[in-house]
């Protein structure tokens, strides 16, 4: 059985639940999001493309409805032992099989808590399931429930973040190798990743992002590479990733020369990334983080090159995306606590002079000062 943690952590995981789910007087979970399944059980699918649900009771029962393709993966990377399958067939709809589920366990007339806010359930299928159940049960958004759970992280998933912090400085190293006047972007990437595979590691919750010459300035993966130029930029954004957990970082390289601009806003990031690390502490909150990112940039005269967030959380993440709750943004009264994985990324697009920089690491928090997760210099890299 592939399971990367001992029952008794999945136990404790489960203890949590419940306990936040007699505290909004929720008799039982309908768990749509990959990640809430991954860490409730370890079930580890793609098969959240299609509908499935994990049903979780306040008696802490599991049952997984699914499609047929995924029965071998649940038995096999998770504790589920109740499985059930909906079939592809005509217009069988497998909502009306998971009301038949839920009435099975005598949930006709509990309080349900849904997980709405998740790839894992599509707006049609949203509907469908509300349709379905608003006369069979009392319905509640719990989107939020799990992912305040998953936020902060045991010392077993500690060890898999710094593991993943590890891969990700393998990956700069093995890509900083590759970069240089006429490197082939797809080489670059191909390095990157290949260095998180040799070492274990696994497929990121996003493509990793790269970008040269003007496309430096972006902060999404497109499609097509180019070759550098002698004199050029190249923005980085990826994560080592182990057994799903995310460490990030981000980083500008300059080939050639850097220009006086490059320097400017390299200095401004360096100072911000500092002031997010003096915030980064228990007694403040992710709002006051973005805070301090944004004061510094604005004295920099920098307003309107910056972004309006400045990273987020991290943790065990499926496609589309690892970006995690909370986000690190004005007014965000998320506070700040120990045992927490926090991407802090400085981003600046000067877009009048074409000038891109970045800069970005994962911290672990703790009771005082956070740990970065990596052992990079925070120098600007220059090839």
């Amino acid at each position: 059985m592939a399971l990367h943690f001992d029952r008794s952590e999945f136990e404790a995981r489960q203890e949590a639940l419940a306990t936040a789910m007699a505290d909004r007087k929720i008799d039982a979970m309908l768990l749509f999001a990959q990640e809430s399944m991954y860490w409730l059980t370890g079930y580890d699918t793609f098969g959240f493309c299609f509908f499935q649900c994990l049903v979780f009771t306040k008696d802490k029962s599991l049952v997984l409805l699914t499609r047929a393709p995924d029965l071998r993966q649940a038995r096999q990377t998770s504790i589920i032992d109740d499985i059930r399958l909906w079939i592809d067939r005509g217009e069988a709809s497998p909502v009306g099989q998971l009301k038949d589920l839920l009435d099975g366990l005598d949930l006709l007339g509990a309080r349900l808590g849904i997980e709405y806010d998740t790839h894992g359930l599509t707006a049609k299928n949203g509907r469908a399931v509300d349709d379905a159940l608003k006369t069979f049960a009392d319905l509640e958004d719990a989107s939020d429930i799990v992912p305040s759970l998953r936020v902060i992280k045991s010392p077993a998933e500690i060890a898999f973040a710094r593991e993943a912090g590890r891969l990700a400085d393998l990956a700069f190293t093995a890509g900083m190798a590759e970069i240089g006047p006429g490197a082939d972007e797809g080489h670059i990437l191909a390095a990157m990743q290949g260095a998180v595979f040799e070492a274990g590691g696994d497929y990121p919750g996003n493509e990793f992002i790269i970008g040269s010459a003007e496309d430096a300035l972006l902060c999404r993966s497109k499609a097509g590479r180019r070759k550098l130029d002698a004199q050029d930029q190249l923005t980085l954004e990826f994560a080592g990733t182990w057994r799903h957990y995310h460490a990030a970082l981000m980083r500008t390289v300059i080939i050639g020369k850097p220009t006086e601009r490059h320097l400017e806003l390299h200095a401004a990031a360096r100072e911000a990334l500092e002031a997010v690390e003096e915030i980064l502490q228990p007694g403040n909150d992710f709002g006051d983080v973005f805070e301090a990112h944004a004061r510094v940039m604005d004295e920099h005269g920098l307003m309107q090159h910056r972004f309006n967030a400045c990273g987020y959380s991290l943790g065990a993440r499926f496609a589309p995306s690892w970006m995690d709750w909370p986000m690190f943004y004005r007014g965000n009264k998320a506070p700040i606590r120990p045992s927490m994985t926090l991407f802090a990324h400085m981003i600046l697009a000067d877009s009048a002079t074409g000038t891109a920089m970045t800069l970005g690491r994962t911290y672990l928090t703790t009771e005082g000062a956070p740990e970065p997760l990596s052992a990079l210099s925070l120098d600007l890299p220059v090839v």
